[in-house]
C-alpha cells in the first residue's frame, strides 16, 4: 500500500513532540479515495468526518455506494452529519451521512494495532458515531489500539421495506449495507492509520449490539471482523417481511400514499418522511414505527439467533454483556417509576416486558420471590429481564450449545447520580469501557471509584480486541461461557465470576415465549 510520505513526516514530529502538548502537526493519509488532514491531540491522531460511502440521497432504499476519488486533501476535524431521525441534538442530520471517524497513536508504521469498530445504540432509529461518550482517545492511549466510529442510515432510511412492493430489494438491509461497506473500508485503508485489517473487533452498545448480532448472520459480513462484543443489545430474530411490510404501509398512509404510490418515496423531502416516523407501530405497543433488520432472503436468509447461532459465525469470539438495572436508565427526567405502588406496577410492564404473558403474573411470581421488595424494584428487575437481558440469555446459550468461543458479563457497579437510584442503569457500560466517565450523564466527573471500574472494563475489552480473550491483569481470570454452569463476569467494585448469578429469572422467563421487538 502507498503511503504518503507527509503521513511518516506527521507520525515523527508527534513522537518527537511531549504528549503534553495539546495541539501537534496536523497529519496527512492516502486513503484509497483521496488524502484526509486530521489533528494531532495528546499524542493520538485523530480523524473525523472522513467519507465512506457517497450521498445516499440519489439512491435513496438503495445498497450504498462507495465515494468517488477526490483530488486535493480533505479536512477531516470535523464531524460528519448524522442521519435524519427524531429529535437528537443540535448536530447537523443529512441523507448524505456516511461518514467515520478514526483515532491511532500511529500512521503507516506497520505496526498493524488492533482495530476497535464501535456502532452506536438508538436502536435502529436515532444516534451518531459523534457523541462525545464514542471519543476513542483515551482507549488508543490506554491499549495503543485503533477506534473507529461511523455514522449510517437508520429507521426508514436505512430499514423501510419496499422489496414486496417495488423495485428495492436493499430497502429493508440499506443500514446494515452501510454499516459492512464502511467495514470493507476498513479492511482498504486501515493500515495507512496504523490499524491491523486482520484484527477487526465490532463492538456496540444496545441498538450498535442488535446491529452486530444481525451481521452476524448476513453473508456479506462475512470476514469483515473478527471479534465481536454487545452491550446490551441483542438481535434474536429480524423483521418477518410480512410485519415489516405492514409497518411500510402505516407508513406510507401517514405520507398520504397507497401502495402503487411507492416511487413517490424517492423524492419526498426527507423531513416529512421524518415527520412520518411518528406513526403508531401497527405491531407492537408504542408511541412510533419500529424498523430494524428484515428476513428478506437478499441480505439475510435467517434469523440471527433462531432457532439456533448463525453457523457463519460460530468461530468468531463473542462477548455478551449487560447492565444489572437496564430500565433504571429509560427514565429520563421520570422520577414516578421510583415511587410505584403495586397497583402501577403491572401495568407499567405492560409496555416493557418482550413476552407473552400476563404482566400480573410476573408481579405476583417476584413477589413470592423476593417478599422484602418494593415496587419499584420489583418493577425495574422485571422489565430489565424480560426486555434486553432476556435475548442475550438466548444468544449465549446458543453460542454456548454449538461449543462457539464466547464470554458473558454483568454490570452490577453502580452510578454515583442521585445517591444511587439508578444503579447500573442501561448505558452505563459505555463511559466505562472507553474512559470517558465526564461524558455519561449517569456518572459526570472523574472519580478515583470509577477510574477504577473503568480500568477494569477498558483493559478486558483491549484484551478481547487483540486476542479474541478478554483475560488481564486487572481481573480475576474469566473463563468462557458454558452450559450447564454460565460462567460470568460480575463487574463490580469486587469484580468476580459468578455462575449462573440471576438463575432464579433466568429459569422463570425462560418458561415463557420470548417475543422480539419487530418480529
Amino acid at each position: 500500500m502507498q503511503i504518503d510520505r507527509r503521513v511518516l513526516l506527521a507520525a515523527s514530529l508527534a513522537m518527537a513532540t511531549p504528549a503534553s502538548a495539546h495541539a501537534q502537526a496536523a497529519p496527512i493519509v492516502r486513503t484509497h479515495h483521496g488524502r484526509v488532514r486530521g489533528a494531532t491531540i495528546n499524542g493520538v491522531h485523530v480523524f473525523k468526518g472522513v467519507r465512506y460511502g457517497a450521498d445516499t440521497a440519489p439512491r435513496r432504499f438503495q445498497a450504498p455506494l462507495a465515494p468517488r476519488r477526490w483530488s486535493g486533501v480533505a479536512d477531516a476535524l470535523n464531524y460528519g452529519a448524522a442521519a435524519p431521525q427524531r429529535g437528537g441534538d443540535d448536530a447537523p442530520q443529512s441523507e448524505d451521512c456516511l461518514f467515520l471517524n478514526v483515532w491511532t497513536r500511529g500512521l503507516g508504521d506497520n505496526s498493524r494495532r488492533p482495530v476497535m469498530f464501535y456502532i452506536h445504540g438508538g436502536a435502529y432509529a436515532s444516534g451518531s458515531g459523534s457523541d462525545p461518550l464514542y471519543d476513542g482517545a483515551r482507549l488508543c492511549q490506554r491499549g495503543d489500539v485503533v477506534v473507529v466510529s461511523i455514522n449510517h442510515r437508520l429507521n426508514a432510511f436505512g430499514y423501510l421495506s419496499l422489496a414486496r412492493l417495488g423495485d428495492f430489494p436493499d430497502s429493508g438491509n440499506a443500514g446494515q449495507l452501510d454499516i459492512m461497506l464502511a467495514l470493507r473500508w476498513v479492511r482498504e485503508n486501515i493500515e495507512a492509520f496504523g490499524g491491523d485489517p486482520n484484527c477487526v473487533m465490532v463492538f456496540g452498545q444496545s441498538g450498535g449490539g442488535a446491529k452486530i448480532a444481525t451481521m452476524m448472520a448476513q453473508p456479506a459480513a462475512a470476514g469483515l471482523f473478527h471479534r465481536a462484543a454487545t452491550m446490551s443489545g441483542q438481535q434474536v430474530t429480524a423483521s418477518g417481511p410480512l410485519n415489516a411490510e405492514k409497518r411500510t404501509l402505516a407508513f406510507m398512509q401517514a405520507l398520504g400514499l397507497g401502495r402503487g404510490d411507492v416511487e413517490q418515496l424517492r423524492s419526498l423531502p426527507a423531513a416529512r418522511l421524518v415527520e412520518a416516523l411518528a406513526t403508531r407501530d401497527p405491531i407492537l405497543d408504542g408511541s412510533g414505527l419500529y424498523f430494524g433488520p428484515v428476513l428478506d432472503f437478499v441480505h439475510l436468509h435467517r434469523h440471527p439467533f433462531y432457532p439456533d447461532a448463525s453457523p457463519q459465525s460460530l468461530h468468531i469470539p463473542m462477548m455478551l454483556g449487560n447492565t444489572h438495572d437496564e430500565t433504571r436508565g429509560f427514565t429520563g427526567q421520570d422520577r414516578a417509576p421510583f415511587s410505584f405502588t403495586w397497583e402501577q406496577v403491572a401495568p407499567a410492564l405492560a409496555s416493557q416486558m418482550r413476552i407473552d404473558t400476563d404482566p400480573a403474573h410476573v408481579v405476583a411470581a417476584y413477589r413470592r420471590r423476593f417478599p422484602d421488595w418494593t415496587p419499584s424494584e420489583v418493577y425495574f428487575a422485571a422489565s430489565t429481564a424480560a426486555r434486553s437481558w432476556r435475548g442475550q440469555v438466548i444468544e449465549a446459550e446458543e453460542r454456548a450449545r454449538a461449543g462457539a468461543p464466547g464470554f458473558v458479563y454483568q454490570l452490577d457497579w453502580r452510578s454515583p447520580r442521585e445517591n444511587g437510584i439508578f444503579r447500573a442503569p442501561h448505558t452505563l457500560d459505555i463511559p466505562l469501557v472507553f474512559g470517558n466517565l465526564e461524558a455519561s450523564s449517569f456518572i459526570g466527573e472523574r472519580t478515583e471509584a470509577g477510574e477504577a471500574m473503568s480500568m477494569r472494563v477498558m483493559d478486558a475489552f483491549l484484551a478481547f480486541a487483540r486476542t479474541g480473550d478478554p483475560n488481564c491483569a486487572s481481573i480475576p481470570h474469566w473463563a468462557p461461557h458454558t452450559l450447564p454452569a454460565r460462567e460470568t463476569m460480575v463487574f463490580d467494585t469486587n469484580t468476580r465470576m459468578e455462575n449462573d448469578p440471576r438463575q432464579w429469572e433466568r429459569e422463570f422467563f425462560a418458561a415463557i415465549p420470548y417475543v422480539q421487538p419487530g418480529t
